[in-house]
């Protein structure tokens, strides 16, 4: 068995993570999270990318296991507003660097998308991985556009506002299982788990 940290210390999520590479990983495998390596503190993101976050994270739970680590970073890119929120998805509404609400985000993208007709965009991951032998970075993205007003009440932060074309639905209205398997996070990870799959498949 190969046991993978994912950087972080969501139990929910780093379930979804395995539940996902378990679709394509050919060997037995678990994923532990900060938690279980007994990680203390709090990882800085001060990466200017995804991809820099992502592997900031990973770097972090490397250094502290000593065993393959993973970690992700994600959020909306508008077009029309030159990439943003990006990075900063999570706290774009924030006044004082913590995290916003999905609501006060929600309403101050609507605000700055006022008289746009170009509302083009795309929710993006990215997935950072390292061991003791290789380090790189993945990334998943779904197209879509921002809506004029939310739709459905499903998902979290933006999806109420994002009208995915591949599913022709906004990700509002759309049930779990039918959008974890074409979302962002879930592309990034299936990437991993065909690399991982080079790298361990003979565990």
């Amino acid at each position: 068995m190969v046991s993978f940290v994912f950087a972080s210390r969501n139990a929910h999520k780093a379930k979804e993570i395995a539940d996902i590479l378990s679709r394509t990983l050919t060997f037995d495998f678990e994923v532990l999270t900060l938690g279980d390596i007994g990680f203390e503190g709090e990882i800085i993101e001060d990466g200017k990318t995804f991809e820099e976050n992502a592997m900031i994270k990973a770097r972090a739970a490397f250094d502290k296991s000593g065993l393959p680590s993973f970690a992700d970073d994600s959020g909306l890119e508008v077009d029309a507003l030159e990439g943003a929120p990006g990075i900063y998805s999570a706290r774009y509404a924030s006044l004082d660097g913590r995290d916003a609400d999905d609501e006060e985000n929600n309403k101050l993208l609507l605000k700055n998308l006022e008289g746009v007709e170009n509302r083009s965009a795309r929710f993006v991951a990215a997935v950072g991985f390292i061991d003791t032998t290789e380090s790189f970075t993945l990334r998943g993205e779904v197209e879509g556009e921002i809506l004029h007003a939310k739709e459905g009440d499903g998902g979290f932060g933006y999806d109420p506002l994002f009208f995915c074309k591949e599913a022709n639905r906004c990700f509002g209205t759309l049930p779990a299982s039918e959008k974890n398997k074409i979302s962002h996070r879930a592309r990034a990870f299936e990437a991993l788990a065909t690399k991982l799959n080079k790298r361990f498949g003979a565990y």
